[in-house]
């Protein structure tokens, strides 16, 4: 763990399988543990804006409406992962200025009245803010997954750090479905670490400049076992736009084990 004297209130992290980490799922422990640790060290935010990995649309679009209902956008799980609930009002004021914010920078954006929650925002969310008072707006991913896109994003939402709201980034730094269902071997073991370890580095190391670290995120794919780790991309780039809003080193990471499989979350 790494940090420096900043104010965190930008925050990517790894939300895991599904409903699992609310499932009392062994394998998602550590993750609960450390999302309630980040919780309890953060200042409680007037709002949240959480880019969720299970959203993408045509242009960066935002939830506006004033009570969103969850969206269960999962299945094969028991019926308690359908019965969960969490019931945080929706921030439509804020929405709005988001849209204005990411219009100024000529970043095409919309407003949706009518769609939920999915579970990249209610599952960690319910781990951190069970009480769900904090009113929340979740922001789409934009096709095409384009990395300079979310970057951009990022930089315009950034002046909503300043003012207590709480940016979070809802990915997962390792997304292979099948190599978290397979066994474990070596080779796997190794290409994970590799792909981790660049990470790491990549959004924590202070001798790297701005220029250096956006580049590398720019060009992830070159990373060690980019693809084995990101075979698509959707789980990284809530991480690209945290840095966007960020634009400097992260101040704390944490190295986790989720599902068997190295993870981290990064707080700017």
């Amino acid at each position: 763990m790494t940090e420096s004297s900043s104010q965190p209130r930008i925050l990517y992290l790894s939300h895991g399988g599904g409903p699992l980490p609310l499932l009392a799922d062994p394998g998602h422990q550590e993750m609960v543990e450390n999302l309630q640790a980040i919780a309890a060290q953060l200042p409680k935010p007037k709002a949240i804006v959480l880019i969720s990995a299970h959203w993408e649309a045509n242009q960066a679009t935002m939830t506006r409406g004033a009570n969103p209902p969850l969206i269960y956008d999962y299945y094969g799980f028991p019926e308690p992962a359908y019965q969960i609930t969490y019931p945080a009002p929706g921030a439509p004021k804020l929405a709005d200025r988001i849209f204005t914010l990411l219009q100024k920078r000529d970043i095409a954006a919309s407003l949706t009245e009518e769609r939920g929650f999915d579970h990249g925002l209610f599952v960690p969310l319910k781990i951190m803010y069970p009480a769900a008072d904090i009113p929340s707006v979740q922001l789409s991913l934009v096709k095409g997954l384009d990395a300079q896109t979310h970057i951009e994003m990022g930089r315009a939402i950034a002046p909503l750090a300043d003012e207590n709201i709480l940016i979070i980034g809802s990915g997962f730094s390792f997304h292979n479905l099948p190599a978290l269902r397979a066994p474990v071997t070596p080779e796997a073991q190794s290409k994970n670490k590799a792909f981790e370890q660049w990470l790491i580095d990549t959004c924590a190391n202070p001798e790297l400049n701005e220029t250096e670290r956006a580049n590398r995120l720019l060009h992830w794919d070159a990373a060690p076992a980019a693809r084995y780790c990101h075979p698509r991309e959707e789980h990284l780039l809530p991480l690209h736009v945290c840095y966007g809003a960020a634009g400097r080193a992260c101040r704390q990471f944490f190295e986790l084990t989720i599902m068997g499989k190295k993870a981290s979350v990064y707080l700017w």
